[in-house]
Parts: C-alpha cells; sequence; structure tokens
C-alpha cells in the first residue's frame, strides 16, 4: 500500500474532479483528520470533501487505480480508530454531503447523505411526527453515516432496534468504484442477499455509502422517565433482567454503576442517596392513557430488598436533568482519565449480574479502578477501566484486565461491541469471537467488493 507520498498522476487527476477548495494537502491543514475519539493519530496525505454522489465515484474508482489508501470520514466521533488514516494515502470526509434529499411520511421514510447529522434527521423527522430510532449520546453531532459505518444505535434500540433494522436502502461505491443500491423503499422485501445489512457496521471496509433511505417509526403520543436508585450493583443489574422479562419492552434502559455516580454526584442537578450503590433509568413510552400502567409494571418488575428509591420524572426539568447525567458521563470520564480504556461489550440481559459481578472482582485483581454504565436493556455495558498508560505497572494490569474481561464475556455468550466498532482498538481481539472459517469467509467478501484493499484498509480483521 502506498503510504507515504501520492502519485503525480494521481493529484493531477484528483484536481480535475474536484474544485481547490475541496482539497486539503498542507500538513498543518490534513493533521486534524488524521485522528478520531479513540485518540489514535496518523497523518493523511489528502483530505478530500466530496459534494456529490458522482465524485465520490471518481474518487474511489481514482484511488483503485493507482492503489491509494481511502479512509472515509464522519465527524471523527468514533472511539476505536475506525478512521485513522494508518496507511496515510486519502481521507474522504463526507461533511460537505449534507443533504436530506426526501422525506416520504406516507411511506416512512427519508433518503439522506451521510454526512448529515443524526440530530438534523430526528428534527426533519419530528416536523412530520416521526423519528429515527438510532441516537447515540453524540446524535448533536455525529453524522449518519458515521452511525451506520458503526451501527451506533443508542438507548432506544432496546425497543426499537439499531441501523440494521431502521434503514430500508443504501447506494454506495464499493472498492472498484462502482455504484451498487440496496435494499428496498418498503417494509418488506426478501429477493437477493440483504447487502443493507452487510454494509452497516461494515466501518467503510467494503464500501462507501453515499445516501440512505431510513425507515422513520411514528413518535409516541408520550413518555414516562424512572429513576431506580439501589443500594448494590448486583440488585441493580438483577432488576434489569426483572424488567427485561415482563411484557412491558422500555424504550430506554439505562445502567450506572457505584462509581459512575460518586463521580458525577458534585456536579450534577440529580440528587443521589448518600448510600447509593447503582441507577437505573428507564423510560417507557406510549398513549398517555397506557402510561401510568407502564409505569406499575416496571414499579413491579423492578422491586427489591435493595431498592433505595424510585422516582418518576415529572417534569420536563427534571427528564432533562436525568439524561444530562447520563450522557455527561463518558466526557466527564475522558476528562478524569484522558487514555482510559473504553469498551461497549454486550452480554445476555440475563447474565448481566455475572457481568458486573465478574468486572467488580476483575477490578479488585488487577487494581484497576472499573466504571461501568450503558445500555443495560439489551445488555450492552460500556466498561472503562481508569488508569494512566505512562505508569508502566497499571498499563501492564490495565491491558491484563481486558483481557480477562473479553474472555468473561465471551464465556456469557456475549459480543466483544455493541456499538463502537471494532477499528484498531478491538481488531487483534476478533478472533476470539469469530471461529477460523467465518472469518475467512468474510475476508473474501472483503475482497470481492474491493480487490486491492484500499478501504479502510487494516481496519477490523487481525492483521496476522
Amino acid at each position: 500500500m502506498n503510504g507515504t507520498s501520492l502519485p503525480s498522476g494521481f493529484i493531477k487527476t484528483i484536481k480535475k474532479i474536484l474544485k481547490a477548495n475541496q482539497i486539503l494537502t498542507d500538513p498543518a491543514n490534513v493533521w486534524n483528520y488524521g485522528y478520531d475519539n479513540s485518540r489514535r493519530h496518523a497523518v493523511p496525505d489528502m483530505v478530500v470533501f466530496p459534494a456529490t454522489h458522482e465524485q465520490v465515484q471518481q474518487i474511489v474508482s481514482l484511488c483503485n487505480k493507482h492503489t491509494v489508501a481511502l479512509t472515509p470520514r464522519g465527524r471523527g466521533t468514533g472511539t476505536t480508530g475506525a478512521t485513522v488514516p494508518l496507511h496515510a494515502g486519502v481521507v474522504l470526509s463526507t461533511e460537505r454531503l449534507n443533504r436530506i434529499i426526501k422525506i416520504d411520511p406516507a411511506n416512512r421514510y427519508i433518503v439522506v447523505e451521510p454526512g448529515v447529522t443524526n440530530q438534523q434527521v430526528q428534527n426533519a423527522a419530528k416536523e412530520h411526527g416521526f423519528f429515527w430510532p438510532p441516537d447515540p449520546t453524540s446524535s448533536a453531532y455525529c453524522s449518519v453515516g458515521g452511525n451506520l459505518a458503526y451501527n451506533s444505535a443508542g438507548p432506544r434500540a432496546v425497543k426499537y432496534g439499531t441501523p440494521r433494522e431502521n434503514v430500508f436502502g443504501l447506494r454506495a461505491i464499493t472498492g472498484l468504484g462502482e455504484e451498487i443500491r440496496t435494499g428496498v423503499f418498503t417494509s418488506k422485501g426478501v429477493v437477493g442477499y440483504d447487502l443493507t445489512r452487510l454494509l452497516i457496521g461494515s466501518e467503510g471496509t467494503l464500501a462507501i455509502i453515499t445516501e440512505a433511505t431510513l425507515k422513520l417509526t411514528p413518535l409516541a403520543e408520550s413518555k414516562r422517565t424512572i429513576q431506580l436508585i439501589y443500594a448494590n450493583i448486583e440488585s441493580a443489574a438483577k432488576a434489569v433482567s426483572a424488567i427485561m422479562a415482563q411484557p412491558t419492552i422500555p424504550c430506554a434502559l439505562e445502567f450506572i454503576d457505584g462509581n459512575a455516580i460518586d463521580m458525577i454526584r458534585d456536579y450534577s442537578a440529580v440528587a443521589f442517596p448518600k448510600d447509593a450503590g447503582a441507577m437505573l433509568m428507564v423510560e417507557v413510552d406510549g398513549s398517555e392513557n397506557q402510561l401510568d400502567f407502564s409505569v406499575e409494571d416496571i414499579r413491579k418488575a423492578s422491586q427489591s430488598d435493595f431498592l433505595l428509591e424510585f422516582k418518576v420524572a415529572n417534569t420536563k426539568e427534571e427528564v432533562d436533568a436525568l439524561w444530562a447525567t447520563r450522557k455527561a458521563l463518558s466526557p466527564a470520564l475522558r476528562n478524569i482519565s484522558p487514555k482510559k480504556i473504553n469498551e461497549d461489550v454486550v452480554v445476555p440481559v440475563s447474565s448481566i449480574p455475572t457481568l458486573i459481578n465478574g468486572l467488580e472482582a476483575l477490578s479488585k485483581k488487577y487494581n484497576i479502578p472499573i466504571v461501568n454504565f450503558g445500555h443495560a436493556g439489551n445488555g450492552n455495558i460500556h466498561v472503562n477501566l481508569l488508569f494512566d498508560p505512562d505508569d508502566e505497572i497499571k498499563n501492564k494490569n490495565a491491558h491484563l484486565c481486558l483481557d480477562a474481561i473479553f474472555d468473561l464475556v465471551l464465556k456469557l455468550n456475549g459480543t466483544l461491541s455493541g456499538e463502537h466498532g471494532v477499528g484498531i482498538e478491538k481488531r487483534d481481539f476478533v478472533d476470539r469471537e469469530i471461529e477460523p472459517v467465518t472469518l475467512a469467509l468474510m475476508k473474501r467478501i472483503k475482497k470481492e467488493f474491493d480487490p486491492k484493499g484500499i478501504l479502510n484498509p487494516d481496519k477490523m480483521f487481525p492483521l496476522n
């Protein structure tokens, strides 16, 4: 892979495809496009800003012709290094592919380009009484293209599903520069293989998405948000299983452990009892005349001798304070421990108590503080290992701890990533979860879409 300089013929041609203000080559200007929220960094040779599907196709074709590494990039909010250009080459930013092309309320879909932000989609859909279920913590800033690349979901996935369940179809460019259309414009469709779901979560290694038809869902008439405080983590984890085992499905079920509560206690607008060991945030939605019954269902399922508080947020301000507390956790942790390890493992919901107990034991064994929070309703726990990597002993212990965490997750029939993706951070652990025959098949699929391996090279799969 050409990773040091771009061929003169390549540079000459790309200047014919794009205008001068669509190309960056000055090292000082391209530097910012070499990292994401993983804090990993590599400097690209060039950054390009296509504004049309046709320009993307021409760029990919040119990179394929000259075997130039091409790394797609949304807003850089990912945490696994998936947009870090390991082989320099070209970073293709989708930020100018930012049009909402069509809204079709009658058929419940919206067609957008990948640079449109999640929040822009929500705002446009709301005008027609709809929403798009995926709602990552960074929804105000992250792009739809990034959401699709990682299959990023957020709290509402517990009831409404991930992007894979909420996208009808895609328009994309393969590594050969060929245009493909996948999926349908209908809620049913079974003609051919499901390439839409294959591309979603592929982190730009198979094709670059230039257009997405997103499935919209009607906004619920009303919501109730509930705060549950438990004396210990295990009781909260057991409550999650009980809540998810009864018929009323929450539209969000978030978990925050005692360590996280202690971190945010002083500046959160939410009041926590002194002996709070864990918090659940439960949200139910539906018709107004049914919500009191839904709240009562949650109350019954959540009962425990260790339940300290069951509180329904009665005002918009109380609801906003709860969500602000939850969404502030990740950036707060990043400030406290800038180089922390941030994992987003998933286990079956019934295994959450075992996972939490195991994480507590590993924290003590390796003397590494662990803060847990996340989307407990579908078993997706964000496990944060806080340590100073410049401390040789702490660094060694943290990675031994991480190794043991992954073993624990897989032993519980879990998966190593729920929505953060693989990128670089988890690349070398993938073969623990995926057995050799399946992994070899995935590599052959990559080869078929991208024969020269130009699209986001050395991501997702172990290098050996």
